[in-house]
């Protein structure tokens, strides 16, 4: 894979931040905000039940196994 060189001008964006002449825009209520909204978008707050057969338990298991899944 070929690799390129950045321009003069990202050269020059990524040595002011290296130098720290960048301030990060997020303001404590919004990281507050997005922090809410990534919790509400993880919970888990209804229960189903469903029937299905052995095999397909099984393998349903296994694929969030290889997953990561509990």
């Amino acid at each position: 894979m070929k690799t390129t060189r950045p321009h003069a001008k990202e050269r020059e964006l990524v040595d002011a931040v290296e130098r720290g002449e960048f301030e990060s825009a997020l303001t404590e209520e919004r990281l507050k905000a997005l922090q809410n909204i990534a919790e509400n978008t993880v919970r888990k707050d209804k229960r189903i039940n469903i029937r299905i057969s052995n095999r397909d338990l099984r393998a349903v298991q296994s694929r969030a196994l290889e997953q990561g899944i509990p």
